[in-house]
């Protein structure tokens, strides 16, 4: 590594800032050289070059003691000028010590030795101290002094410092265009003095404010960029870059990654010994654990962090932890937690500007002042909340309209209310709009559901079905009903996905003959990782479809019955739509029904064991039937008398979301379709009465070929034996309709071959089993497909539902490998164990395989939702498309599959019983 002959003293500074690492040795040989030489000046700056190299690089003790040495070289050399420069780095050594007193005292003895532009340094480096101690309008005055002076001379080293150092304080001050614009003129003149270390910093920053102003996919591509440049170079940089990115998680409501994350940021801290950010770390976990309800951990980690913030003379940062300490001890009914207590401390969060924690703060007031009985006091802590809502990030607003919405409704407003509700509603779906990937949208949903709740309450009181329904609907999976922005011709992407099935595969092959696999399971927990970021960086946002009008609901069913159940405060209600007709019943306590609904899949597994001890099915059954007739008593009865025998549309919530509905009386032998929303199943129907008006010119629009026409025209249509027609059709130019069917098999699952081979056979196609069901072929056959049938094991992740995944021969086909298809298939049954289990989130939003095939508009699925030994379900799947085959609607066919399988043992009829059909009804395309 060469240096300018001209200024050779320079050239190291540059470089120390640009890859410390490599200087590292350079700088030693020129410090030796100059002291060899007498030459005291350059050695002073070689000194202070290698301090610097160490603070990105090593220990800080060690930049200190370089630093030290260089301003003993400078005081030799005769210098105070040359001292003071780098008494400004030393101090933000101290700074980043956690000595902030210190750091400040440092400033002050270099400013007397410096003019020009190295006051202009010595003004910024003070302005950095405010940066950390949260003082930025004094920060802002130093860089006010600072800029121009640097502008002049010229000073682009420092001027990029300065720069983005000067966007994070406006970022803290929500000036978001003056900050982008700061940033973009750091990362421009890093790129023309090619500074890569100082970049990837611009990087962490631009991540950061794209993250405050609730860009999450931007602030992720960010975050990437800078950490692998970190990494790269080793620097203790990363640690601030893990703290953005846990503060991230946190925003986006991925509370588990957000858990890992903080939990390394500490052990990056304290590992590299920046003690500065080890309290900023401690508060991060503290606000993981309240969200993980971990209220007491959350309770240790936020005093711990206040202590540490107090003894850096960090007070602004201090009431922030202690905020957090309180709302976890009063999420845990801790005595003490004043109403006044909470106020002080929001009056304190609103003076450091913690902005959206100031909101949280007054509504934790106002709630305890209303469990006091004290209104007026609760209403004046709800007006001073709702004063943010009209700027700042996304979830500050929507926090805001929310106790808009207290407030208006606490003068009697009501109306005023309830659209001060759906403001909030509107900005949250504005905000997840921009998300793009399908986990984000999922997880942001949380931040809606206080305001969607209340909403619902206020219906609830007012009696009215239309509006219980409509605010039912706005909190119910709605990201469902934005389809998921995929690139079906990513290689990356697809490559990426290559490599983790052959990880699996190997790590599977390992396992079985009983040798270790660690390093391939770090590999693949490596490649999920990069899977996972690359979609979320990519993913693109689009429109969300409106909650559907009670009205064109009731026109949409025709025949049938929509069933919509919700709860709130403990108690299970249940609207029902039938003839256009809305009405509400409320069905009672939630607990008895949450505890029935757990028993059924004991008693199902029980009897779903052919060997089991002798009486333990027979006891299962009579368990089963029992409960089932207990639910039923619960959940159905109360309304025969409105939805009849009419065929059903189910929108389940909260426990009874994996309920198999054919164990109930009032369901078994009835056409069930279960939908995660009342909009989601009106989309799909609408969507299928357009196909097959497109199909079919002499159509009747508004009449679906739904669940109650597929009854009728069984009566008509040959028998389960008759012979199966060929369905097989292709266009021109070899390009498949939308009448393909694909019978497939994976290893490993008892039957799945025959299974897959007896369902082909009825629809007189080829099945795709062993080597021929690879991933490729298989997605390959569900593009655009009109019947897809696939017999795999199914696996649910335990950390990403996105890597929940059917089994094939060359390794999982996950959702994200779904996610490519272009066009999705019309009708997909999946006979895996698993595959039709949803993972819950707030908001009853679901993730998963069906939930996923739900999204990219597959009209109907056909899935187990209980986790039922992997046993054959050949028996029920054969009678299921034969029926298909002959005419009868998907749900139709299932609910008389069920019946007939019932009829042979007590195993059969247990796999049977845990498959349900989803969606909107549909029959295979003829």
């Amino acid at each position: 590594m060469s240096l300018s002959p001209s200024d050779p003293g320079a050239e190291l500074l540059r470089l120390a800032e640009s890859d410390p690492a490599r200087l590292m040795s350079v700088a030693a040989g020129v410090l030796r050289r100059a002291r060899d030489e007498g030459d005291l000046r350059l050695a002073s700056v070689a000194a202070r070059a290698l301090g610097i190299a160490s603070f990105h690089t090593t220990d800080l003790h060690v930049a200190a003691r370089h630093l030290r040495d260089s301003i003993r070289l400078a005081q030799r050399a005769g210098s105070p000028e040359l001292a003071a420069e780098t008494r400004l780095r030393l101090a933000f050594v101290w700074c980043v010590q956690g000595r902030m007193e210190q750091a400040l005292g440092e400033v002050d003895r270099a400013l007397p030795d410096l003019r020009g532009v190295g006051r202009a340094r010595a003004e910024a480096q003070r302005a950095v101290m405010f940066n950390h101690l949260r003082r930025p309008d004094e920060a802002l005055a130093g860089y006010r002094v600072a800029v121009p002076a640097l502008q002049q001379a010229g000073d682009h080293l420092w001027l990029q410092r300065v720069l983005s150092n000067r966007g994070i304080v406006h970022g803290f001050r929500n000036e978001f265009a003056a900050a982008e614009h700061d940033l973009n003129e750091a990362e421009r003149l890093c790129r023309l003095l090619g500074l890569d270390l100082s970049l990837a910093i611009v990087w962490q920053n631009l991540g950061w404010l794209r993250a405050h102003r609730g860009d999450v996919p931007a602030a992720l591509r960010y975050l990437d960029l800078a950490e692998e440049r970190f990494r790269g170079l080793d620097t203790h940089q990363l640690c601030w870059t893990l703290a953005d990115r846990t503060e991230l998680l946190l925003s986006a409501g991925l509370i588990a990654e957000a858990r890992e994350a903080a939990e390394e940021t500490l052990a990056e801290f304290g590992r590299r010994k920046r003690t500065v950010g080890v309290p900023e770390a401690r508060l991060l976990l503290a606000r993981t654990a309240y969200l993980e309800g971990d209220h007491e951990r959350a309770v240790r980690e936020a005093r711990r962090a206040a202590l540490g913030f107090g003894r850096q003379r960090r007070p602004e940062w201090a009431v922030l932890a202690r905020f957090v300490a309180l709302r976890s001890a009063a999420a845990a009914g801790a005595a003490g937690v004043s109403v006044a207590r909470v106020e002080r401390c929001a009056a304190e969060l609103a003076a450091a500007r913690w902005l959206s924690s100031e909101v949280e703060a007054r509504m934790l007031a106002a709630a305890l002042a209303m469990e006091r009985g004290w209104t007026a006091r609760a209403q004046r802590q709800l007006e001073l909340a709702a004063r943010r809502r009209l700027r700042g990030p996304a979830i500050q607003r929507v926090h805001a309209w929310h106790a808009e919405a207290l407030v208006r409704l606490a003068r009697g407003n009501r109306r005023g209310a309830k659209i001060a509700l759906r403001t909030a509603l509107r900005v949250h779906d504005e905000h997840r709009a921009t998300l793009g990937a399908t986990d984000l949208r999922a997880h942001a949903s949380g931040i809606r559901v206080g305001a969607a709740e209340l909403g619902l309450r206020m219906a609830l009181h007012d009696g009215s079905p239309e509006d219980v329904l409509a605010w039912a609907e706005q909190g119910r999976a709605r990201h469902l009903l934005m389809k998921p922005a995929r690139p079906p011709n990513d290689p990356r992407l697809a490559g990426a996905l290559d490599r983790l099935r052959v990880v699996v595969a190997e790590i599977g092959l390992r396992r079985g003959a009983g040798e270790d696999a660690a390093v391939l399971t770090e590999r693949q927990v490596a490649l999920e990782r990069e899977i996972r970021d690359y979609c979320r960086h990519h993913a693109e946002g689009g429109a969300l479809a409106a909650p559907v009008p009670p009205r064109e609901l009731g026109r949409a069913l025709g025949e049938r019955a929509l069933v919509e159940f919700v709860h709130v405060d403990e108690v299970m209600y249940a609207i029902t739509v039938v003839d256009g007709r809305v009405r509400l019943w409320e069905l009672g306590p939630l607990a008895p029904i949450r505890g029935l609904v757990e028993r059924v899949p004991f008693a199902l597994r029980r009897m779903a064991r052919r060997h089991s001890l002798p009486g333990s099915q027979d006891a299962a059954e009579l368990l089963l039937r029992g409960t089932a007739e207990r639910l039923d008593a619960l959940l159905m009865r109360p309304l025969a008398g409105e939805v009849g025998d009419r065929p059903l549309v189910v929108v389940p919530s909260g426990p009874v979301q994996a309920l198999p509905w054919s164990v109930l009386p009032s369901c078994a032998g009835r056409p069930v379709c279960l939908s995660p929303s009342a909009t989601l199943w009106h989309t799909g129907n609408q969507a299928g009465a357009a196909s097959r008006a497109a199909a079919d010119p002499a159509h009747e629009p508004g009449r679906g070929t739904g669940a109650s026409e597929g009854v009728r025209r069984a009566e008509g249509t040959p028998g389960v034996g008759s012979a199966p027609t060929a369905r097989r059709v292709r266009q021109p130019g070899g390009v498949p309709e939308s009448r393909r069917v694909l019978a497939a098999a994976g290893p490993g699952l008892p039957g799945a071959r025959a299974e897959a081979e007896g369902v082909a056979s009825i629809h007189a196609v080829p099945a795709l089993v062993d080597a021929a069901a690879g991933t490729e072929a298989v997605l390959a056959a569900l593009d655009g497909a009109g019947l897809a049938h696939i017999a795999a094991h199914g696996h649910i992740h335990p950390t990403n539902p996105l890597f929940s995944s059917l089994r094939l021969a060359d390794g999982p086909l996950t959702v994200y490998d779904l996610e490519r298809l272009r066009h999705s298939p019309e009708i997909v049954i999946l006979a895996a164990c698993d595959s039709g289990r949803f993972v819950v989130r707030p908001g009853d939003e679901l993730l998963g395989l069906s939930a996923t095939f739900l999204a990219l508009g597959t009209r109907t699925i056909v899935a187990p939702v209980l986790s039922i030994l992997d046993v054959e379900s050949t028996t029920l799947m054969i009678a299921l498309h034969k029926l298909l085959a002959a005419g009868h609607s998907t749900a139709a066919a299932l609910a008389q599959a069920q019946q007939q399988v019932a009829g042979e043992d007590l195993a059969a009829y247990a796999v049977a019983a845990g498959f349900v059909c989803m969606g909107a009804d549909s029959t295979v395309p003829a």
